[in-house]
């Protein structure tokens, strides 16, 4: 991708060179994902809560089998299937740990992003640019 870093082009098309095109082009992109790094937070919360329930359940039902085991006059071995339903709810617990990292970090880069575009918006609004970047 030759010069990406180094020109942007305006709404009207025309090429903006230097750090105030690579400044629109940055904003422009993260206007363009801020969107779909909030629509994948909100379905990553969703999986979360359905994980949270599955893993309620998982419980209840665990335990339902304990006491009908406990209950049962005639011997049946629930005990695998017990296990199967630990390990599942093994297996869940990790998955939703995962997904609490990965939404954990999620967060902290759409709150830097939008730090990070708010600062530069108040740089360009009010004309003040860092050493090296050429003035109004």
């Amino acid at each position: 991708m030759a010069g990406a870093g180094s020109a942007a082009v305006s709404g009207a098309g025309t090429p903006v060179a230097g750090p105030a095109g690579r400044d629109l082009f940055a904003e422009g992109l993260l206007e363009f994902l801020q969107p779909a790094v909030q629509q994948l937070d909100t379905h990553v919360h969703a999986v979360r809560e359905s994980q949270v329930e599955l893993r309620e359940q998982i419980d209840n039902l665990a335990t339902e089998l304990c006491r009908i085991n406990e209950d049962q006059k005639v011997a049946l071995d629930l005990d695998p299937y017990v296990k199967k339903l630990l390990n599942a709810r093994r297996r869940v617990v990790l998955v939703n740990n995962i997904l609490q990292n990965a939404q954990e970090r999620l967060r902290r880069l759409n709150h830097s992003v939008a730090k990070e575009t708010a600062r530069r918006r108040a740089m360009l609004d009010s004309g003040v640019y860092p050493p090296g970047s050429p003035s109004k």
